[in-house]
């Protein structure tokens, strides 16, 4: 028989995702360092000692290789960036619900207008998502208001309200997790590459300052470690930045549904309890 995990684990899944995931993005990182990018293949002699190999694949994971050690550091933001923007993506795509919202909530107009706030919650339990969920808190406290007694119509409106903003606060978080370390990836990456970039450019100088013929070997060697930092830091950072910015327009057009919703469930009340 097949076991359903609880909603109790399944929420400690979703809030240790992180504290489990960065280790091993981490480890994941060094070992494509040594074992893909480091690979004997990728070199001149079978040695990553060597210059990396004149072309093909190899040669440009060679060259990667020779930026040092920051690079698997520079992997693992990579990755991070990368499995932080799925996981949210998948996440927010769950919030927005089973079908479009702006239909969703037309149809939830029209059940209310006529009368039908059972039909209304019947809606919600088919979209699902985020906003069905506000939603249907507000059509249930709706529901209960219209047969509670002993308050006054100003008071059955600030209760309905006070459920919207109650039940939005709930799932707001959820849409907003984990969103920070992508924040983060766009000025880490940005920095540790700017570490590397001057990690790389004292070992170029220091080629150039032998007191003898300049080190041509230790120079190019040094530029190159440089530049492949930047590249890696600046590509991971502008990849985060993008992210941010979408996950960020996507949750406030959820947001805007929600208050559209609960705008217009609190209109109708207020209209058919005068």
């Amino acid at each position: 028989m097949t076991k359903v995990a609880s909603p109790q684990k399944e929420s400690s899944l979703k809030s240790n995702f992180a504290a489990f995931t960065i280790p091993i993005l981490v480890a994941t990182g060094i070992l494509i360092y040594m074992f893909v990018l480091g690979n004997p293949s990728n070199f001149e002699g079978g040695d990553s000692k060597n210059h990396p190999i004149e072309e093909g694949i190899g040669h440009v994971l060679g060259l990667i290789y020779k930026g040092g050690f920051i690079v698997p550091i520079l992997l693992s933001l990579v990755l991070m960036s990368i499995t932080f923007s799925i996981e949210r993506f998948l996440t927010i795509a769950k919030a927005q619900g089973k079908g479009s919202s702006e239909g969703f909530v037309r149809k939830v107009k029209g059940h209310l207008t006529a009368n039908s706030v059972d039909a209304a919650i019947a809606e919600c339990d088919k979209q699902q998502g985020s906003v069905a969920n506000v939603v249907r808190a507000a059509l249930v406290k709706y529901k209960e208001m219209e047969t509670a007694s002993g308050m006054d119509k100003d008071q059955k409106v600030l209760a309905i309200q006070k459920e919207i903003e109650e039940a939005t606060t709930l799932e707001l978080p959820m849409l907003e997790k984990n969103l920070v370390i992508i924040a983060t990836m766009a000025s880490v990456s940005t920095l540790i590459a700017l570490l590397g970039t001057v990690l790389g450019m004292i070992r170029a100088f220091s080629a150039l300052g032998t007191g003898g013929a300049p080190d041509s070997v230790g120079l190019a060697n040094g530029i190159s470690e440089a530049l492949i930092n930047t590249a890696l830091g600046i590509g991971n950072s502008a990849i985060a930045i993008i992210m941010y910015n979408v996950f960020t327009t996507k949750i406030d057009k959820i947001t805007f549904t929600i208050d559209e919703a609960g705008y217009s469930i609190v209109q109708t009340f207020a209209e058919k309890h005068k």
